[in-house]
């Protein structure tokens, strides 16, 4: 073989080892990219079906609740309501004068207790959420809350009215009560701030603070279960959620909704 035809071996093979390097290098970056949109189809797909389950979940809670509410109302709520007109009349009968005090306060308690079960009925129903704009339910656990006289709770948003669906709604009214539960029994707070904000750039933000103790978050343990349900509720419904708290400054919990309801 001459020195030519030896060069001209060389450089093939030189050129078909670098074609083959080159091949290897394209492969493994395809098959990574393909990797890669495998695992966010993966992904999108668990997202989506979270999401399928929570809305599920939720219609058979509501399902459940408005059955028992309704049977509560209809079955209980009806017996107590004969029990207090009977009561009522034996107080206007007078026919035991020495028992009318005990039988006053017997209709008082039997109508206080009608009352409560009347409104754990409506709120077992569910239709206070379905009827209720979001602003008018946060308001309503605040005026609960400042009844107590515990901690001072402050309310502020920005519109009255937003196109907020069910699953939305019911998720931000249950952290909003997980969060100011918790800073009642544990932050030790005087004050919580809630702000409910929407603006062309951000559809929803939900904004609560407390001047409580406050905590490590990266130190939470099985304790914090609460916390980390929050997060994950805020997640399925594709909301950002960011908590921020350190010992003696307090807790904020953020969330944003971007998007259309």
């Amino acid at each position: 073989m001459g020195k030519t035809e030896l060069l001209i071996t060389i450089i093939l093979f030189n050129l078909f080892f670098v074609l083959f390097v080159v091949a290897i290098m394209v492969y493994i970056k395809k098959y990574k990219e393909r990797k890669r949109e495998y695992l966010n189809e993966i992904k999108i797909t668990n997202e989506i079906h979270q999401k399928e389950l929570l809305t599920t979940q939720l219609e058979i809670q509501q399902a459940t609740m408005q059955q028992i509410g309704r049977e509560l109302h209809d079955n209980i709520g009806q017996k107590l309501t004969l029990v207090s007109l009977y009561t009522q009349q034996l107080v206007h009968e007078n026919k035991v004068p020495q028992a009318s005090n005990r039988i006053e306060q017997i209709y008082q308690i039997i109508n206080s207790s009608l009352q409560d079960l009347r409104s754990l009925s409506k709120n077992l129903t569910n239709d206070n959420i379905s009827e209720n704009e979001i602003v008018t339910l946060i308001q309503e656990e605040v005026n609960n809350l400042n009844a107590l006289k515990k901690c001072k709770v402050t309310f502020q948003y920005n519109f009255e009215s937003i196109d907020l669906e069910f699953v939305k709604k019911n998720v931000l009214l249950r952290i909003t009560q997980e969060f100011l539960q918790n800073s009642l029994k544990h932050a030790h707070c005087s004050n919580i701030k809630i702000q409910l904000n929407s603006s062309p750039e951000i559809f929803l933000t939900l904004k609560i603070q407390d001047d409580g103790v406050g905590f490590d978050y990266g130190k939470i343990t099985s304790d914090g279960i609460g916390l980390k349900n929050m997060k994950k509720r805020a997640e399925i419904i594709g909301g950002q959620f960011n908590l921020e708290s350190k010992p003696d400054l307090g807790t904020t919990l953020t969330i944003i909704l971007n998007g259309p309801a």
